[in-house]
């Protein structure tokens, strides 16, 4: 029971970590194969882990039950920042590399990211086209993004600093209108999913939508 629970741990701890990278869509995450493969590590690492500390007798100060629920704990927490680490440095084209574990595990996390990318980058076209195509950017700059925030109440105040700094780079950029107005939806369903975003732009209607000669102002 011991080394199922470090699994179960082990195997958690990876899924947070790929779930916080997507926020539009967490649980597409842990569909790709690369994102399985990267889970399965953590919960492999976290058992490798319990068997070196029952191997060399590492009770952590605690005896009875008290060291064996440590034992697990600090396994299946504590196993994914052992394998982390590097052995060594090498100096490489300017850039200080690891070699150890952590470089094993960061090919595997970059190759998760990239199959999770592909993944999400058709969806998030095919849904931001059609949530914004009749967005004007020029009236939804100000309007869509706050409104979206105000729905949402546990947005933390740096994510928002960061959009808000986002929005006023886009709006300064020589862009098409349209484009514009898909890369707001873009910034924007990154913190409340396409669904809100859709909602939100429903609800809005005609304050945010294009006039039917096109122009956006």
């Amino acid at each position: 029971m011991d080394y199922v629970a470090v699994v179960l741990i082990g195997g958690l701890v990876g899924a947070g970590e790929l779930v916080a990278r997507y926020r539009d869509a967490p649980l597409v995450a842990l569909r790709a194969w690369s994102a399985a493969l990267y889970v399965g590590l953590n919960a492999a690492a976290s058992g490798v882990a319990l068997g070196l500390i029952h191997a060399f007798g590492w009770e952590f100060g605690q005896t009875g039950d008290s060291a064996q629920w440590t034992q697990v704990l600090v396994a299946g927490f504590g196993a994914m920042a052992l394998f982390r680490s590097s052995l060594f440095f090498v100096r490489i084209g300017g850039h200080d590399v690891g070699v150890g574990p952590s470089s094993f595990l960061q090919i595997i996390l970059a190759a998760a990211d990239r199959d999770v990318d592909r993944r999400r980058a058709n969806a998030r076209a095919a849904l931001v086209g059609r949530i914004m195509a009749d967005v004007s950017f020029d009236k939804a700059l100000v309007a869509l993004p706050t409104y979206c925030l105000a729905l949402m109440q546990n947005v933390a105040y740096d994510v928002q600093d960061d959009l808000t700094s986002d929005l006023k780079e886009l709006a300064d950029t020589d862009m098409d209108e349209h484009v514009k107005s898909l890369n707001l939806g873009l910034r924007i369903v990154n913190i409340t999913g396409p669904r809100l975003l859709e909602i939100a732009v429903i609800s809005l209607g005609d304050t945010i939508r294009r006039d039917a000669d096109g122009d956006d102002t």
